[in-house]
């Protein structure tokens, strides 16, 4: 390990040409992968076959996807550097998990799934107005750019390398392959991503001296902690940080964020894709697991000479790429499985997000303003949009290198402030038949600005390591130690706002929870003073949602005796089923496929949709 190299200070390392070997053929495979279903049958005929693989998919390799995209390079790096500063309470972020997967099974999964939507933002219409759809779709589509962004200023590459290598090959095959390139590449990245890190676990603990000796320094040195429930939201993480901030800031990402609905909505039925959301957590357990794992071994290797306090990196996530060529540097193209470990993840969430993003474009703002483009056109400008996304945001990855803080956290916060009013939207929309659309729109509004403001200024205004409950560690045994050599602090030419060391020092986790609340209470107060004014869909949250051939509803007995039904008061439609509409009008969108049944029928109040 790094505190028993002899007396001088470790050389740099450099990953080898058989690690970029290993790390090509990860590469290659996930390029044939995407050519395979780019090219077999015939290709992709339509947008569903691009954007949802034909609702076909079965739940394992769906599962799997959502797992891998979860872990790109910046959890691959961020995760085992947390556990390495804030301890094992870092599992905690498991129940969050779980206690997502639960409510996204129960509540959000069935609506977007039974009304067979391609965009999540369609419902916002539905429910509410165009305008409402609009926001959600620009609003998605800036966070996942920032995300994009990110994947690739991290790891030991060089940045040009990366982008040529990962970001083309990921655009490439995205482009070619649709949404089941996407799941089967993810799939075979998962496996990659275990691989690595068990690796990593393994020559790890043989040279602490095994995994008594690992839980014994971990547990020596407060790294053992599940038992923090210390209720100070400054704290960074604790059992309250993941039970409520982590808890939301999942169900943002997985409830109602489009790469992830893209996906389970791609299974072939409902219960397969509850049954993904199984697969997702068993996966996202291991994965973290794992993770948090090679942080603690890491701490075991370097308790005596912390790599970062002596200078020999300058960012906390560094220390995976420094553990990795230090463990294996006489182990010529196993550092290569760590850079497949740390790409996969990023080859994952990015075609994920090229892939959304077009999907959004296309069902958002195309389809609704070219209603006469042909299935096989659309899926021309499906990919064409693809391969748009994808080099502008390789682009503008090139133009901003560097990122600054860590990347977990700044990529959590950048999913908060964005992610988490946008989950404040859908709550609206599902659970409140009172919230009309000034209301969506002052929530939205005021919640992005609440939590904008409180991530930046945590940004401007850090807080202290030991606000945050960062745990100690040292460098008194490492050679020609020199503590000015891991300092990062900077100057301030002015003091920082009184609020500094309260407001902006809450943990990050809670920036996505304070926009989602923020959201829904200003969103209900706005429309209770605003008055009675339907949305779209008077009961949208409702969970008897049928959805047959052409996206028809059955039609039963109390609707065809209904005078407000159909399209001149009560006759049948030529598909066979009614839409119902304001005192016997059209439906409020316009050729929409969408009714909406309660347990007793069909009914209407009031002129509203029930």
């Amino acid at each position: 390990s790094g505190q028993l190299r002899g007396g001088s200070p470790p050389a740099p390392r450099a990953f080898s040409l058989w690690d970029y070997g290993v790390f090509g053929l990860m590469l290659l495979v996930s390029t044939g992968i995407g050519l395979f279903y780019g090219l077999s049958r015939g290709g992709q005929k339509s947008p569903e076959d691009f954007f949802t693989g034909s609702r076909a998919m079965s739940a394992l390799p769906v599962g799997l996807s959502l797992s891998a995209s979860f872990m790109s390079a910046i959890q691959v790096l961020g995760v085992p550097a947390e556990a390495y500063r804030y301890g094992m309470k870092f599992l905690w972020m498991c129940l969050g998990q779980l206690l997502n997967s639960l409510l996204t099974a129960g509540l959000f999964l069935p609506v977007f799934y039974r009304l067979g939507l391609t965009s999540t933002y369609e419902y916002l219409e539905l429910r509410f107005s165009k305008k409402v759809r609009l926001c959600g779709t620009v609003q998605y589509i800036i966070a996942t750019v920032s995300i994009f962004i990110s994947l690739f200023s991290v790891t030991g590459l060089d940045i040009w390398a990366s982008l040529l290598s990962t970001g083309t090959i990921c655009t490439f095959y995205t482009t070619i392959g649709g949404m089941k390139a996407v799941i089967w590449t993810d799939v075979f990245q998962v496996f990659v991503m275990l691989s690595g890190f068990m690796a990593i676990l393994i020559q790890g603990t043989l040279l602490v001296g095994g995994p008594g000796r690992v839980l014994s320094i971990a547990y020596n040195h407060s790294r053992i902690n599940f038992g923090d429930f210390n209720p100070d939201p400054r704290s960074r993480y604790t059992f309250w940080t993941f039970l409520f901030g982590g808890t939301l800031v999942w169900l943002s990402m997985y409830g109602v964020n489009q790469a992830q609905v893209q996906r389970y909505v791609a299974c072939k039925t409902e219960k397969e894709a509850k049954r993904a959301l199984l697969v997702n957590q068993v996966g996202l357990f291991v994965i973290v697991s794992c993770a948090v794992g090679c942080g603690i071994v890491m701490f075991a290797l370097y308790k005596d000479c912390d790599p970062l306090l002596a200078g020999y990196i300058s960012a906390p996530d560094q220390y995976m790429p420094y553990l990795v060529l230090d463990i294996f540097k006489s182990c010529p193209g196993v550092p290569g499985l760590f850079l497949a470990c740390a790409y996969s993840g990023t080859l994952s969430t990015a075609s994920t997000s090229i892939n959304a993003m077009a999907a959004v474009t296309v069902e958002d703002l195309i389809k609704p303003n070219m209603p006469t483009l042909s299935p096989r056109k659309l899926a021309l400008v499906s990919k064409g949009l693809s391969l748009v996304y994808g080099t502008a945001c390789l682009t503008v990855a090139a133009l901003s290198s560097l990122l600054g803080g860590g990347v977990l956290q700044g990529s959590f916060t950048v999913m908060g402030v964005i992610s988490g009013p946008l989950l404040g939207a859908f709550i609206l929309g599902m659970f409140f038949p009172t919230c009309n659309t000034l209301g969506v729109f002052s929530g939205l509004g005021l919640g992005f600005l609440l939590s904008f403001w409180l991530a930046v200024g945590g940004t401007l205004y850090p807080p202290s390591a030991s606000t945050m409950g960062v745990l100690p560690s040292y460098a008194g045994l490492c050679p020609l130690f020199n503590a000015s050599w891991g300092s990062n602090s900077s100057t301030l030419l002015y003091g920082p706002p009184a609020i500094a060391d309260d407001f902006y020092a809450i943990s990050y986790l809670y920036y996505g929870a304070l926009g989602t609340l923020s959201t829904v209470a200003v969103g209900l107060l706005t429309s209770c003073l605003k008055g009675k004014q339907a949305g779209r869909m008077g009961r949208p949250w409702v969970q008897h949602l049928t959805r047959l051939e052409g996206g028809a509803l059955p039609l039963s007995g109390a609707l065809e005796a209904s005078p407000f039904c159909g399209q001149g008061g009560g006759s049948r439609r030529a598909g066979g089923c009614f839409q119902v509409g304001k005192n016997g009008a059209a439906p409020p969108v316009p050729g929409s496929p969408f009714c909406v049944a309660d347990e007793e029928g069909w009914e209407i109040s009031e002129g509203e949709y029930l």
